[in-house]
């Protein structure tokens, strides 16, 4: 297994999904041990989708380097060898439904009573308190009741962002609090209950928005690619049909893309442009201006101008154009299924090399981690 900063942690995982399997996985990177519980089924993302060479994009991204574990929590033997291993361990996760895991005899309360030092970690939908608590949540389904659905898309209907946004962000905010959970541990050799959802993980996202909603009354309008309340900043066409992306955040940047990109340095004085409040508020006249000047001129010509200007820019890239990435870094992994080259990890740490552990097959390590623990206990 892979050499890390968390090497001799275990972790006890009743996951599945995407938000405790992204947590999860996160220290599996870092070099913890993770034991990954499955019903006796598996966790249903294996079967989200068999796109890779017959197994699951999601499974694959988010479990390597795990052990995977079949436990029945409606079997008193299984449920005993579980209690075993969390007594081992140094964190337990779990994002069952709510109150399962408190029903099986696995609620954070009940397990911190008899291990003061271990970190728990309960992921769920909406919280455990308030009307919304016993409801079962779903990505899609956060991302409407917390409004961001309402702010992505065209100004003619709303959208899904088109990953799993909330799963991952709450998969995010666990693990850092488990890391700062690991931290106070050792001054105070105390563990502690970590309690995150997904709703509460995206509305922190939905800072911005929301007070601009409260501050003025008015919800940031659906741009598509352009920026609510930045201007210029978004898509505008070329004359070969190409879209280039641009982003002018400063008046110094705003100056020098009229000069070096528009070739018309007098509009940065027109006083319907003098600040970056007066460009949202003139927004359709500076578009208009912009789309006409782009369309006389090739996308190439265009970027050559941005790169004089030091103005950023962006292309709207394909996942075929993001697959040939000439700055995409890839790790392979190994799985059942064959070598899998996922996306690397982001953060690239001084003297040392990335490197991701196996993905497990269903209840691959079950055998061998119940003797172990049950031996132990």
């Amino acid at each position: 297994m892979t050499k890390g900063p968390l090497s001799g942690l275990l972790v006890v995982s009743v996951e599945q999904a995407v938000a405790a399997p992204f947590c999860s996985s996160r220290l599996a990177d870092a070099g913890a041990r993770v034991l990954k519980i499955e019903r006796p089924d598996g966790d249903f993302a294996r079967n989200y989708d068999t796109v890779v060479n017959g197994g699951s994009a999601y499974f694959l991204w988010l479990n390597r380097g795990k052990e995977s574990v079949c436990v029945d929590l409606k079997s008193d033997t299984d449920r005993v060898a579980l209690h075993a291993m969390i007594r081992q361990a140094d964190i337990f996760i779990q994002n069952l439904a709510p109150g399962a895991a408190a029903r099986y005899g696995f609620g954070s309360e009940q397990l911190r009573k008899a291990l003061p030092r271990l970190i728990t970690v309960d992921i769920s939908g909406y919280g455990e308190s308030g009307p919304y608590a016993d409801m079962k949540a779903y990505d899609l389904l956060i991302q409407a009741e917390s409004a961001l659905a309402s702010i992505t898309g065209s100004p003619t209907e709303p959208a899904r962002v088109g990953v799993s946004i909330c799963d991952i962000a709450c998969g995010m905010y666990a693990y850092s609090a488990v890391l700062e959970a690991l931290l106070a541990r050792k001054c105070s050799s105390t563990g502690c209950a970590i309690k995150i959802s997904l709703f509460d993980s995206i509305a922190e996202w939905m800072t911005v928005p929301l007070l601009h909603f409260e501050y003025s009354g008015k919800p940031p309008p659906r741009m598509g690619l352009h920026h609510p309340s930045i201007a210029p900043y978004g898509a505008y066409l070329a004359s070969d049909g190409n879209a280039l992306l641009l982003a002018v955040q400063n008046e110094q940047e705003w100056k020098s893309f009229c000069k070096n990109v528009l070739d018309n340095p007098g509009l940065a004085g027109l006083p319907e442009f003098a600040s970056n409040s007066l460009r949202v508020a003139n927004r359709m006249m500076l578009d208009e201006l912009i789309r006409a000047e782009f369309a006389k001129l090739p996308r190439q010509l265009l970027t050559n101008r941005m790169k004089k200007g030091h103005i950023a820019f962006g292309m709207l890239n394909s996942l075929a154009d993001l697959s040939r990435h000439s700055q995409l870094r890839r790790t392979t992994v190994d799985s059942e299924i064959g070598e899998v080259a996922l996306v690397s990890p982001p953060a690239m740490v001084s003297g040392s090399v990335t490197r991701l552990d196996p993905v497990p097959s269903l209840g691959e390590h079950t055998a061998r981690v119940f003797e172990e623990f049950m031996i132990q206990s």
